[in-house]
């Protein structure tokens, strides 16, 4: 078998087999296929596109070039989320302890994040001391113990997709549909979970802007789980402004406690319920969405969630005073107010441009060697739909550093303040089973 004729078989339109995707991926996990022949299976692979049964074999390839997390030891049928990210998005905090509350195991392996704002455990470390590297023993035995744990990710999980994404990042292939589906269905599928709930961002704070393709990656992840043998369901949820009214780490923390103490902040508790639900049945706890969103709401209103992740903190090394006292998570020096100059509605919020601003500030890393910032962050008084008088406090924003005026620009990039009032978009564009 040789690779030319490989590339040249994709390039042509063909399907190639699982024995022809099994040489590639080992020949590129070993190093005897070279990055510029990868790099033109790439290209031929985002012009041509994989059926259903290729994406499928790419997937489990790429899982099998590392470990595979064994979670057999842990009691219950084990459901994992996924977000493809967005700004603001504190969802896991939130669905974690929800779930956990109702005896369902959350064996949950997170990244750092690079870019506006940190990752899922880069804001629990907000917690003094909290520990995200526990051994397995430890793990298993915490979510045994209280049904949930939120670690950074361990060993040698799926090196085929890191050197693969590596390669497309540097040759225009990272918009494809396939790669980006097996990408992300790899490390969930090494991760050992049982079921699958994907939470599926569109719009402007979102990799896939438009709805089309962010339901065409749905339907491709979903259909992989499927032919791979786990259980999955994508919920599709705008990010067409930030989630939520905070944007940082310990703030996000904050909100996350807030709507886990009942808070009604209407976008995160619709989408963390609507994420929570179906976890829910795929872990076989309720029989039907309805059902299990009404029970997840009422757990949210009467605290169950709420000391599932108090111990959670507790467990991992963190302080947990914090949860009962929020003033002493980290506090910025300096805060500065972003106002409204002219009257009217928020019509727009283009959320990536706040969450750069919050990566100015200190929120996120700019490269993987940055320090974060866990005080630096961006609580928003308006958002979309909200009218606007010349002068209102639009955004307060905090720092350590005392010079936010690149922030501030960033600000004002981001809102469009118009004469009338938008239409409101759903917060749940639809679910793909």
């Amino acid at each position: 078998m040789r690779m030319v004729d490989l590339i040249l078989k994709k390039r042509n339109g063909g399907e190639l087999n699982e024995e022809e995707i099994r040489f590639v991926i080992e020949g590129f996990t070993n190093e005897t296929i070279p990055d510029y022949q990868m790099s033109a299976l790439s290209m031929a692979i985002y012009f041509n596109g994989m059926t259903e049964k290729e994406t499928a074999a790419l997937t489990m390839e790429m899982v099998k070039s590392g470990d595979v997390i064994d979670l057999s030891n842990i009691q219950g049928k084990k459901v994992d989320k996924h977000s493809t990210g967005g700004v603001g998005d504190k969802i896991s905090l939130i669905v974690a302890p929800l779930v956990a509350s109702i005896g369902i195991p959350v064996a949950k392996m997170s990244g750092r994040g690079l870019g506006h704002t940190g990752g899922t455990i880069d804001k629990l470390e907000s917690f003094p001391g909290f520990n995200v590297e526990l051994t397995e023993e430890q793990f298993t035995k915490q979510v045994n113990d209280i049904k949930m744990s939120i670690i950074g990710q361990t060993g040698n999980l799926t090196p085929a997709d890191k050197r693969l994404y590596a390669l497309r990042d540097v040759t225009a292939t990272v918009d494809s549909i396939p790669l980006i589906a097996s990408s992300i269905m790899s490390k969930k599928i090494a991760a050992g979970a049982d079921s699958i709930v994907l939470d599926v961002k569109t719009g402007s704070g979102a990799f896939m802007k438009s709805f089309d393709d962010a339901k065409a990656l749905a339907e491709e992840m979903v259909a992989i789980g499927k032919n791979v043998g786990r259980q999955t369901v994508a919920v599709i949820t705008d990010m067409d402004q930030p989630l939520g009214f905070e944007i940082g780490n310990a703030n996000e923390v904050k909100e996350a406690i807030e709507v886990l103490s009942g808070k009604d902040v209407n976008d995160l508790k619709t989408i963390a319920l609507t994420i929570a639900g179906h976890m829910a049945v795929l872990g076989e706890f309720y029989p039907t969405f309805d059902e299990a969103y009404a029970d997840l709401e009422k757990r949210m209103a009467d605290g169950h969630a709420l000391e599932v992740f108090r111990q959670f903190v507790a467990a991992q090394g963190g302080d947990a005073s914090l949860v009962d006292d929020l003033s002493k998570l980290p506090q910025a020096k300096y805060e500065t107010t972003f106002v409204a100059k002219q009257a009217g509605y928020v019509e727009s919020i283009i959320a990536d441009e706040v969450g750069v601003a919050a990566m100015l500030l200190g929120a996120g890393r700019a490269t993987k060697d940055d320090q974060l910032d866990f005080a630096a962050g961006i609580t928003l008084e308006k958002k979309v739909g909200d009218k606007v008088e010349a002068g209102d406090v639009i955004a307060v924003l905090r720092s350590n550093k005392e010079d936010m005026t690149s922030a501030l620009e960033r600000m004002d990039h981001a809102y469009t303040i118009g004469a009338t009032e938008p239409a409101a978009r759903p917060l749940v564009h639809a679910v793909i089973q």
